[in-house]
């Protein structure tokens, strides 16, 4: 067995594995002979030439065609000496198939049936395979009816040739889908990334933060690290992306301190872009992860027994607060004994109690199949599953298709994503940003740079005017100006439920970016959501937040005041972005800070069950961290009544509060509360939001002894 059987580089690519299959087994050799010609000199030069391409249309295999690719030029060379052989416009309409100018492959491959209709036993199937690669689906159903009802399992018989390489009926079904998506076509944009990110050889599998502001991908291009070449392709390595604005990315640099001599491929990013999964094909096929420390990516571990078997593991994506993995896995059965569906299935492991993932459980129907499952990718929602599989409904090869789960967990019935994301070919590594506008594949079309590309798919909206520049204002990068209004249909977009918090952390007094712990509470369960760190060198943090919750969020950093914001999502709530910095103030007498998650009845001293995960990180802070710091709580309301009602209710909830730390073990020499009414606000008090800014809970630091 090849030991780098399947790597998500050219992916197994369902068509490559039947075609080059059938190929090997079925090559057709050039008759030097009848080749050579009396009215032109060169014939030498041209059976060198034949002889070169032989060699490389000879050696593809199961994960690269870079073969076909090496033969093609020799064989258009030994085309000029002779264009009217058949068994080389043949040979030459294969390799086309498997190149980005596809519609050649038509040209060639009708020419060889026309001077030879016997050329080869598959002629009509491989022109059913380029009818069917450049969406000619009649035509190509035509050829393969041909060739259903010709004699070519009594052929393939003699050769003593299995007839199973010639799946015609799927092939037929496939084109039969084809057609109907056609007449609904998915409305988007498909754009090359173009040559800061694409090269002329594989770029694919990219993964990116769910802002959209890197991306990291698998390339097989000059100045690979270990510079070892198979098939005519580099081996793999890691190359990293940032955002310039829009569909704009930086060039792409080389990320030599994670790749090695071998192979090693991207196939997951965390939400925050802080966590980075690869692939390496050797000696099983297993997932490794690597954390970004500051501005340094750790050297690949392996993830736990549960998920590394001896089989292979090719693709995983993770929950948004880190909880859950699903990943693809060729075992034969779970670690609760339900056996696979079939070749790849995607998995479910969660992090237990000591942060290691427990025991991968299949996730079953709907989702997988007795076909190949492939490429998963959870979005941030923690509500829509993205994944690539060969099953009945696909168009040809690996198909992108989408699940939704419901509010009790189940997954729906998977839906093809349509025509133009997908094509004949395999489409895999499918990967949505946040916002659900924009998505990023890996795809061998038309228009491409190199072989594999990666392309950025815009969904388009109800928005009036749709624009070939930059227009998604929710992104806090993008500042390019908008170009050229193009009018489009309105089409729907599916509806995100998702908000992200994102910003910098810093020392509020010398505006250092400082790494800070955040931890993320469920306040209507006092569940703990997530946890994560913002970047030692930058301060930046990005959170993801699935709406139908009320977050409370704590930074911490030792030697500082915590920090609390409140971010409440409905969930109805589409989705939105929220750009906050956060200045941690260092622990000096006279610091105050907000306690923006504690609640109370309204008009009310009443505290409201979700203020216990702050009330206790209050407790910890004075127990715990500084069990000598005197505080001052300090209660304020807006302007709404008199004053004599507003000093009384701000000091009966500052002192609701005194009162719970002193129930909770802090002794109450150490604890002063004061109303202060609507005499101190920080904010307007003519708007609601102003307003309601100005009612809070702070405390001040008396002493610290």
């Amino acid at each position: 067995m090849n030991k780098f059987k399947l790597h998500i580089s050219a992916l197994v690519l369902t068509f490559v594995i039947i075609f080059q299959t059938s190929y090997s087994q079925l090559n057709i050799p050039i008759d030097k002979k009848e080749f050579k010609t009396a009215e032109k000199s060169g014939y030498k030069e041209a059976l060198n030439a034949i002889d070169n391409g032989d060699e490389n249309f000879e050696n593809n295999s199961l994960t690269s065609s870079g073969g076909y690719q090496m033969a093609l030029p020799e064989y258009l060379a030994a085309n000029t000496y002779n264009s009217n052989n058949a068994a080389l416009n043949y040979k030459i309409g294969v390799c086309y198939i498997f190149s980005t100018e596809k519609k050649k492959a038509i040209t060639f491959l009708e020419k060889a049936y026309k001077l030879d209709p016997n050329i080869s036993i598959d002629i009509k199937y491989v022109m059913g395979m380029a009818y069917q690669r450049n969406g000619m689906y009649k035509e190509a159903i035509n050829y393969y009816n041909e060739f259903k009802n010709s004699n070519y399992k009594n052929e393939l018989k003699k050769l003593k040739i299995n007839e199973n390489m010639f799946n015609v009926d799927a092939r037929i079904m496939e084109c039969e889908t084809a057609e109907k998506l056609m007449a609904h076509p998915t409305r988007v944009f498909i754009d090359n990334l173009g040559p800061n990110i694409n090269s002329k050889y594989s770029d694919y599998a990219p993964v990116i933060s769910t802002d959209e502001t890197m991306m990291i991908f698998t390339s097989r291009r000059e100045g690979s690290v270990g510079g070892k070449i198979e098939n005519g392709q580099y081996f793999e390595d890691l190359y990293i992306s940032y955002n310039e604005g829009g569909d704009k990315w930086s060039p792409s640099t080389n990320m030599k301190t994670i790749n090695t001599e071998e192979h090693d491929a991207s196939i997951g990013l965390s939400p925050d872009g802080s966590i980075l999964y690869t692939f390496k094909g050797t000696p099983d096929g297993n997932l490794y992860e690597s954390k970004l420390k500051g501005d340094s990516w750790s050297k690949p571990k392996p993830l736990n027994k549960n998920i590394n078997t001896k089989y292979h593991e090719t693709s995983i994506s993770t929950s948004s607060d880190g909880k859950v993995i699903y990943f693809v896995s060729e075992r034969p059965k779970d670690e609760f004994g339900t056996p696979s569906k079939g070749g790849k299935d995607i998995y479910k492991s969660e992090r237990n109690e000591n942060g290691e993932w427990g025991p991968a459980r299949n996730i079953g129907a709907p989702i997988n199949t007795k076909y190949e499952e492939e490429g998963v990718f959870i979005h941030p929602d923690n509500r829509t599953m993205y994944f690539s599989s060969n099953r009945e409904g696909s168009i040809g090869g690996y198909d992108i298709f989408y699940s939704e789960m419901d509010d009790e967990g189940n997954w729906g019935e998977p839906v093809n994503i349509g025509i133009p994301i997908n094509t004949p070919e395999d489409d895999v590594f499918f990967i949505v940003a946040g916002n659900g506008r924009f998505a990023y594949m890996s795809s061998e079309r038309e228009g491409g740079v190199g072989m594999q590309d990666i392309w950025r798919i815009t969904f388009l909206g109800p928005e009036k005017p749709m624009t070939t520049g930059t227009e998604d204002n929710l992104i806090a990068s993008s500042n390019t100006l908008i170009q050229t209004a193009v009018k489009q249909e309105t089409v729907e977009v599916k509806k995100v439920r998702l908000t992200i918090m994102k910003g910098t952390i810093t020392d509020a007094e010398t505006g250092n970016p400082l790494e800070s712990a955040i931890e993320i509470v469920d306040l209507e369960k006092d569940e703990v959501y997530a946890t994560l760190s913002s970047n030692a060198s930058t301060g930046k943090y990005l959170i993801s937040l699935p709406s139908g919750k009320n977050y409370g969020i704590t930074a911490r950093t030792e030697g500082y005041l915590f920090h609390s914001e409140n971010v409440d999502v409905p969930a109805a709530t589409s989705y939105q972005e929220i750009i906050k910095d956060i200045k941690l103030k260092p622990i000096n007498v006279g610091a105050t800070i907000i306690l923006s998650n504690i609640f109370f009845d309204y008009n009310k001293a009443t505290l409201r069950d979700i203020s216990k995960a702050e009330l206790d990180n209050l407790v910890r802070l004075l127990t715990v961290d500084y069990p000598k710091m005197v505080i001052e709580i300090g209660g304020h309301t807006d302007n709404k009544g008199s004053l004599e009602y507003n000093t009384t209710l701000s000091t009966n909830r500052a002192k609701a509060v005194v009162d719970y730390l002193i129930k909770h073990g802090v002794a109450k020499e150490r604890l002063s509360y004061k109303g202060y009414a609507y005499q101190n606000p920080i904010d307007t008090n003519d708007t609601e939001e102003g307003r309601q800014n100005n009612r809070r809970v702070e405390f001040k630091v008396i002493s610290l002894k």
